[in-house]
C-alpha cells in the first residue's frame, strides 16, 4: 500500500495480534457463531492485518460482518453440504454462512482432491464475502501444492467505454510455494484499486490518485482529486490508451470461473450471493516439488537483485513485502487508526466482551 494511505506511525495505535485475534473471536461469538466459525473468521481477518492487507482486515471488514450477523443476512451456523460431486470438482452450497467460514472448507476440499486426482477445483455458492482470496491460495503451499481463488465482488466497476458499473471487483489470488524465500503470492482486484482503498483514504482525509475512478457519468478522473459523493472503479489501466481492456476481461474471466461456472447468473444478474471458486495442484503430478522450489527460488533471488530503475530503491516481488510487513507486525503489533479503536471500545461495551486492545 502506498504510504500516503497508511496508518501513520505517530497516529496508529498497536495492538497485539493475538489480543486483536481474540476480541474478534469473541465478538463474533456473541452473535451467535459457533467457536470453529469465530476462529477460522479472526485467522483471515489478522493474516490480512499481519500482512499489511489493511483493506481486507478487521478494521474495514469486521463491522461490516457483525452488522450481516445482527440482521440475519449471514447465518452464523450453516449447514454446508455438496450438491454436485464429480471425482477432482464439486460444488458446495454454503447456506448463508460467512464466507470465512465456508471458503476454507472448500479450499481444503480441493486440496484433498488434488492429493488423489492431481488437481482439484471446487466452487462455493450461497455464501458470503471471504476477504483476501491470498489466505486461501496458500493453503495449497504446505502440501506442496500451487494454490489458485477467486471470487464475485459486488458491482462496482464500469467495463472499457462504459457508463454503468456491470463489473464486479472480482479478486483473484495465486500462490507457489519457494524454499529459501516467501512464497510468491498474488492477490488482486481487476480494478485500479482495491474498493476498500477508497473507504481508506476517506477515513484519513486523503485524495484518491489519478485514474483510480470514473465519476457517475463513467468519465474517468485522470487527476488527483477529492473523492466525489458518487463514483465507479475503473479497470486495471484506467482508460484504453492505458490496457484497461486487460483489467475488464480479467473481471469477466473471473465470473465466468464463478457464477456462469455454477449456474448463478452473471453480473447484474446474479441469482446468489458471493460465488467462490478454488483450486490446487499437485506439484508432483508434473516435477519433483524439491526441483520446483530451486527454480522457483533462483527467479525470485534474480527478480529481488535486478538492478533497480534511476530513483526506485529496489525491485520487490509479489508476496515478498507482506512477508517482511507480517514479521514485523507479530513483533511490534499492528496499528490500527484510532477510528477503529473507538468503534471496537464502543462494540465490545455493547456485547460485554472484555477489553484488550490498549
Amino acid at each position: 500500500m502506498l504510504e500516503k494511505y497508511k496508518v501513520s506511525e505517530d497516529q496508529g495505535v498497536r495492538v497485539r495480534p493475538e489480543d486483536m485475534r481474540w476480541t474478534t473471536e469473541r465478538l463474533l461469538e456473541a452473535l451467535g457463531m459457533p467457536v470453529e466459525g469465530a476462529g477460522r473468521t479472526a485467522d483471515v481477518l489478522i493474516y490480512a492485518d499481519l500482512r499489511g492487507v489493511d483493506t481486507h482486515g478487521v478494521s474495514n471488514l469486521l463491522r461490516f460482518y457483525l452488522g450481516g450477523l445482527t440482521s440475519g443476512a449471514i447465518n452464523p451456523t450453516p449447514d454446508w453440504k455438496i450438491v454436485r460431486d464429480n471425482k477432482a470438482t464439486c460444488l458446495i452450497d454454503g447456506d448463508r454462512g460467512h464466507g470465512m467460514v465456508v471458503s476454507p472448507v472448500a479450499m481444503q476440499e480441493a486440496i484433498e482432491r488434488a492429493s488423489r486426482f492431481g488437481v482439484g477445483a471446487v466452487s462455493a455458492v450461497n455464501c458470503g464475502h471471504l476477504g483476501p482470496c491470498s489466505y486461501y491460495a496458500e493453503m495449497p503451499l504446505e502440501r506442496d501444492m500451487l494454490g489458485l481463488a477467486t471470487t464475485t465482488g459486488g458491482l462496482g466497476m464500469v467495463p472499457t467505454f462504459g457508463s454503468k458499473a456491470l463489473l464486479g471487483l472480482n479478486a483473484m489470488a495465486f500462490a507457489a510455494p519457494a524454499g529459501k524465500h516467501p512464497p510468491f503470492v498474488y492477490d488482486g482486484s481487476p480494478s485500479v484499486v482495491a474498493a476498500n482503498r477508497i473507504f481508506l483514504a476517506r477515513r484519513l482525509g486523503q485524495t484518491i490518485l489519478p485514474g483510480w475512478i470514473a465519476d457517475e457519468h463513467g468519465t474517468p478522473i485522470l487527476e488527483e482529486a477529492e473523492i466525489p459523493e458518487s463514483y465507479m472503479m475503473l479497470p486495471l489501466g484506467s482508460t484504453r490508451e492505458g490496457g484497461s481492456q486487460k483489467g475488464y476481461a480479467l473481471s469477466v474471466m473471473s465470473e465466468v470461473l464463478t457464477t456462469v461456472l455454477t449456474a448463478t447468473g452473471a453480473g447484474p444478474r446474479r441469482r446468489s450471493d458471493s460465488v467462490h471458486h478454488f483450486v490446487a495442484w499437485d506439484i508432483a503430478g508434473f516435477c519433483d516439488p524439491a526441483d520446483f522450489k530451486t527454480d522457483l527460488d533462483q527467479y525470485l533471488t534474480d527478480l529481488l537483485e535486478c538492478p533497480p530503475a534511476p530513483g526506485a530503491d529496489r525491485v520487490l516481488y509479489s508476496g515478498w513485502p507482506e512477508a517482511q510487513t507480517a514479521v514485523e507486525r507479530a513483533e511490534r503489533g499492528i496499528p490500527y487508526h484510532p477510528e477503529v479503536i473507538d468503534w471496537f471500545r464502543q462494540t465490545t461495551a455493547e456485547h460485554g466482551v472484555e477489553w484488550r486492545l490498549t
